[in-house]
Order: C-alpha cells, then structure tokens, then sequence
C-alpha cells in the first residue's frame, strides 16, 4: 500500500512540473517583430495551469522603457497565439525586448517571460516559418521509475542505435494526481 501511495505522489509531482506556461514567440535569435507592422505572440496554452493573463512588453534598457508596459489586459489562455497590431503595440528599433505573461491582478507576479528578442526596423522579412516552434503543448523528460495514476500515461522511446531507456511521463491533470495522491496516503 506503501508503494502505491509513493506512485501516486510521483505522478502527481510529474503532472505539477509539466504544466507550465511558455512564451514561445517572439524570442531568441531568430523570432523578431518587425516594427509598425503586424507581429504574433505564441504560447503553450495546452500546458498552462493559467485561464488568462495579462501580456506585457519589457525592456533590459531603461532607456527605451522604464517598466514593463501591458497592451493585453487580460488575454485567453486557450487561444494559443494573439496577433498584435502596429496600433496595439509601437515600440521603436532595438534589441532586449521581452513578453511577459503576468497575474492580470498583479502585474509584477510574471507567470512567463519570452527570451529577448529584436525588434526590426519597418520593411525587415519576417522570421521564417521553419525557425517558429509549434504549440504541440507535450513535455517529455528521461530517467526511470513509475508511477501509477489514471491520467498518466508511460511510454519509452528507441534511438536509431537501440533502446536509451529514456521515459516520457505525461498527465493531462496534475491537479487529478495530486487529488489521487492525496487518497493514497489516506489509506495508507
């Protein structure tokens, strides 16, 4: 009974760490905006513990912006991306930009933060399709062990060399295993 009730704590901590909340564009090297143009913000909604969130714009130079500036008061989770006006957001040429996904209720409770971005001057090519990550929402993870709950689900994936024996546990409700974990102290 032990060991169940060890199981199920297990697939509850695993469902709690994979829901999470990420700004997937813009950010990085290769995902810029392109000024007084129409730009998109993706993010992993099918991961998110969040309903809603406010979006922010920030800056690491306070120069060009002295605090984070919010242009979404309080943006769907489950739309998955958002296409951000030239009107809706006007910042000039410059690199250290970063989106945050904050607490609509207090904006300094930062849920997300993209990685910082550019953002290009009018007329600059868009970043290639190739170089956006998908919204797959999947989260994966290797090391061993078990877990028993009736939302996870284990499986195993093979290299071209053979079997690595990495696992990739995923629970589409940490809050179910957390519930079930619960119960199985109890009747410990």
């Amino acid at each position: 009974m032990k060991f169940f009730a060890l199981s199920a704590t297990l697939a509850a901590l695993a469902g709690s760490s994979l829901a999470q909340l990420e700004v997937l564009t813009p950010g990085g090297d290769n995902l810029w905006w392109v000024a007084q143009s129409d730009n998109v913000i993706t993010w992993t909604c099918k991961t998110s513990p969040y309903t809603n969130f406010t979006v922010l714009i920030a800056n690491s130079d306070p120069k060009v912006l002295v605090a984070p500036q919010a242009f979404i008061a309080q943006q769907n989770n489950f739309d998955c991306s958002e296409l951000i006006t030239k009107d809706r957001v006007n910042m000039p040429v410059g690199t250290g930009y970063t989106i945050q996904l904050a607490n609509p209720f207090n904006e300094t409770d930062v849920y997300a933060e993209s990685k910082p971005f550019e953002i290009k001057p009018l007329g600059s090519t868009y970043p290639a399709s190739s170089a956006t990550p998908t919204n797959g929402g999947s989260a994966t993870s290797s090391g061993s062990g078990s877990a028993t709950a009736t939302d996870a689900a284990v499986t195993s994936s093979q290299t071209a060399s053979g079997k690595n024996g990495a696992v990739s546990l995923s629970a589409s409700s940490g809050l179910a295993a957390a519930a079930f974990a619960a119960l199985g102290f109890m009747f410990a």
